[in-house]
């Protein structure tokens, strides 16, 4: 008599779930996107070269709390470009900004002279390839996480991708090679081996502009060479931004951007900072003292 009961109050707890969840779906497919894209927005009638420009740009997170301020540099096509600052000075902030996860308060940022405004979103950001301190990595096959960058691509392009980023080798190695399930964000893998996956996909992918959000961070020696090998080759003809916290990786950059606090303090080369009295000569001595 009761399990009947029982079962009913079990399911009607199951359904009373899946309504709360249904209802939070919901408000997140009608949310709508801070970023619009305009009615009117563009694709560019030739390939974009990877010029960047800031143009007096200015940002805020929070109403009166300003996280960029007038900042204004220009990249040139193929330049290699870090960004250096202490935490929340505002690297960050830029590349999200130049990807148009957020919009300019003020200013214009441009990419081949193109307002980034005026471009459709979906072909800005394949113009982009990111490779991060915590690649992102779903839950399928090796070859299946390679071919996000270019889901059209063949499986002789995935091969080619996975030798270039140094990924080949360990690979072939897994129990299925490139058809080994990587578990929920890449769990059966290690940090290295994640990292290569993703360059992998980066060079699939073959975008003209690059950002690299220090990619050796949580790596061993070791894993670190062979992932600068990698980024190396992948670098090869690209406009490059490293964001950099360790200023030990910044060999390879043309010039360096200093931020501090929202804004652009310092531009020039390692040896030319490092001689002066400056906001980058202070962050290395405290790096090289730690």
């Amino acid at each position: 008599f009761y399990t009947p009961i029982n079962q009913l109050h079990s399911v009607n707890h199951m359904l009373q779930h899946a309504l709360a969840s249904g209802d939070r779906l919901f408000e997140i497919i009608d949310t709508v996107p801070d970023v619009q894209e305009s009615p009117n927005a563009t694709l560019p009638s030739t390939n974009v070269l990877g010029k960047i420009r800031f143009d007096r740009v200015n940002f805020s997170y929070i109403k009166g709390k300003p996280a960029i301020k007038d900042v204004e540099f220009s990249i040139t096509a193929g330049e290699k470009i870090a960004l250096v600052g202490h935490t929340g000075s505002g690297k960050s902030t830029l590349v999200k900004l130049l990807m148009r996860f957020y919009d300019v308060d003020s200013g214009k940022i441009c990419l081949d002279e193109h307002p980034v405004k005026d471009l459709k979103i979906s072909y800005l950001r394949e113009q982009i390839g990111l490779v991060s301190q915590d690649p992102f990595l779903f839950n399928g096959t090796v070859a299946e996480n390679i071919l996000y960058g270019n889901i059209e691509a063949s499986r002789e392009q995935v091969v080619e991708a996975a030798i270039a980023s140094h990924a080949d080798p360990f690979i072939i190695n897994l129990p299925e090679g490139y058809d080994t399930q990587v578990g929920e964000r890449g769990v059966k893998l290690s940090g290295g081996e994640k990292h290569r996956i993703a360059i992998a996909r980066t060079f699939l992918k073959d975008p003209p502009i690059l950002i690299l959000d220090e990619a050796t961070s949580t790596v061993d020696t070791q894993t670190e060479h062979h992932i600068k090998e990698a980024l190396n080759r992948l670098m090869a003809g690209r406009t490059t931004l490293f964001i950099a916290h360790r200023l030990s990786t910044l060999e390879g950059a043309d010039r360096i951007l200093v931020m501090r606090d929202g804004e652009l303090v310092e531009t020039g080369v390692h040896d030319a900072l490092i001689s002066i009295d400056s906001e980058y000569a202070n962050l290395f001595q405290h790096q090289t003292h730690l």
